[in-house]
């Protein structure tokens, strides 16, 4: 689930193994990039952190925030 702390969308994904959190980037970072939206991640081993904001608009959660973590969601 998606929590909103210090004007970012926050998410914690947990994965069997170090290559389905690597898929699980790669196809979040296609997406991304189709929106011109890049999130600010971490990875270790099966746990991937992801947060958002928008940059343009200040560093605040936008609806270009919330409609990425939706994509990202369905890539589940």
């Amino acid at each position: 689930m998606w929590t909103e702390t210090d004007n970012k969308l926050y998410r914690k994904f947990e994965f069997a193994d170090f290559s389905e959190a690597f898929a699980f980037m790669t196809r979040v970072a296609l997406e991304a990039e189709k929106m011109d939206h890049h999130p600010l991640w971490t990875n270790a081993w099966n746990k991937v952190e992801i947060w958002l904001s928008t940059h343009d608009a200040g560093d605040i959660v936008t609806s270009k925030d919330k409609k990425l973590a939706d994509k990202i969601d369905k890539l589940l």
